[in-house]
């Protein structure tokens, strides 16, 4: 079974890898880059700071979280524990590869940038009201272009995306139920 998994992890790997052209590249690494994403971040909190008055003390530091717990879990636990190569790491696979934007770090299980964004976007997708619809679809589908971006430039297989986006997923959820109960408690006239 476990053999099975890793053949068509790197059939996936290798289709998505060999898609590739000088302008998906760009947008890939676009995509793919955290330090382009900051500004998207800063405006997402003014936003939740506005849309949810006094209870954003409560919300912001348990998104925080979600994205901290996400981020240092899956970089600090997973990646030594399993000791997985990245594939462009690994001898078998990174000759046949398009590196677009250099390997990252040696090992790669499990995806640290799926499990931040959808950390992000499914904390997002659960606190935001049904009339923000359109903005919880774009967090959504924006992490899951950032998810693909990484199996795209070779940087993860997919099931170390799904894996991290599983975490990402699970936290956002704790920590959202955290804050729907305390939300409850001390502003239950403002839901």
């Amino acid at each position: 079974m476990i053999e099975l998994l890793q053949t068509l992890d790197r059939r996936l790997l290798l289709a998505a890898n060999a898609s590739h052209s000088p302008a998906l590249d760009k947008w890939m690494i676009f995509f793919s880059e955290r330090f382009v994403w900051f500004p998207a971040y800063l405006v997402i909190l003014l936003a939740l700071g506005y849309l949810f008055g006094q209870r954003t003390r409560l919300l912001v530091p348990l998104l925080l979280l979600s994205v901290a717990l996400a981020d240092s879990i899956s970089s600090r636990f997973f990646k030594p524990f399993f000791a997985r190569l990245r594939p462009c790491h690994d001898p078998e696979l990174s000759a046949a590869l398009n590196l677009a934007h250099g390997c990252g770090g040696q090992f790669g299980f499990m995806s640290s940038h799926a499990a931040n964004g959808f950390a992000l976007a499914v904390f997002l997708w659960l606190v935001l009201p049904r009339r923000y619809r359109l903005a919880k679809w774009l967090v959504l589908v924006w992490a899951g272009l950032l998810s693909y971006s990484r199996i795209y430039l070779a940087a993860h297989y997919f099931t170390d995306v799904v894996a991290g986006a599983l975490l990402g997923g699970l936290l956002a959820w704790g920590c959202a139920t955290l804050y729907r109960r305390g939300a409850e408690r001390w502003w239950p006239t403002a839901l």
